[in-house]
């Protein structure tokens, strides 16, 4: 599965997974029951109204347009996310992991009649499978994807870091750092020293330092290391 780099609020490069086809289908079956339930709703009210056939049309007109925007207004105006994408914990981002526009919402959301609607689906799910970065046809022309947002977290992938009882920390400064962005520091250490990818380490070090604001003689892979340590001796003793 493909992987997209993010940066965090502090400038740390991070990886993102694009969903799985299984948490797209749910998310599209949770839409299409939060919009099957509003229709439902708008009939039983419409039913209560006394009102001739023009007006029930005109009235359903405008009550059946929220349905039809529903996935281009909440796209845009909910960060890439409808309530089944938030429940699923995915999210619409652009390849290079930034935030879509508008125009990329609209036309992912326009290509939905040829890739979803017209084909029930069926023509969208082969794109994804074709593709393999998790992006149907509306995707393709918009520039965009669907990522997810959940973590799975094993003992390793843990933030926390066994450090000797009389440890000494270096960088004060360290505490800069949320948990979540320090996570990722973690995760793309361990992996980058385990592949032998040196070049991550030192861009890794060198946006750590721009960060801190500060200077340092070691070498990029310990750097990153008493880094990581440092912050587990500040958020243990606090």
């Amino acid at each position: 599965m493909e992987e997209f780099q993010i940066e965090t609020a502090q400038n740390v490069g991070i990886q993102q997974n694009v969903a799985n086809l299984g948490d797209r289908l749910l998310a599209y079956l949770i839409d299409t029951l939060v919009i099957g339930l509003y229709f439902f709703a708008m009939i039983i009210i419409m039913m209560s109204l006394a009102l001739d056939n023009s007006d029930l049309w005109a009235l359903w007109l405008l009550v059946s347009l929220p349905a039809f925007l529903y996935y281009v207004l909440l796209e845009t105006f909910w960060n890439g996310q409808t309530i089944g994408k938030y429940t699923m914990k995915t999210r619409v981002v652009k390849l290079d992991g930034s935030k879509p526009s508008f125009a990329n919402y609209f036309v992912r959301w326009i290509l939905r009649i040829v890739d979803v609607s017209l084909t029930s689906g069926g023509l969208a799910v082969l794109s994804i499978l074709i593709r393999g970065n998790g992006q149907r046809v509306g995707d393709i022309a918009a520039g965009t994807t669907v990522i997810s947002e959940k973590v799975k977290l094993s003992v390793h992938d843990t933030l926390l870091k066994e450090i000797p009882k009389d440890y000494i920390p270096t960088y004060s400064q360290v505490t800069v750092f949320k948990d979540d962005e320090m996570q990722f520091i973690k995760n793309l250490y361990d992996e980058a020293r385990v592949k032998g990818q040196h070049n991550i380490i030192l861009s890794l070090s060198n946006k750590i330092t721009k960060v801190m604001e500060i200077e340092t003689t070691q070498k990029p892979i310990d750097f990153v290391d008493t880094v990581i340590k440092d912050y587990n001796y500040f958020t243990q003793n606090m």
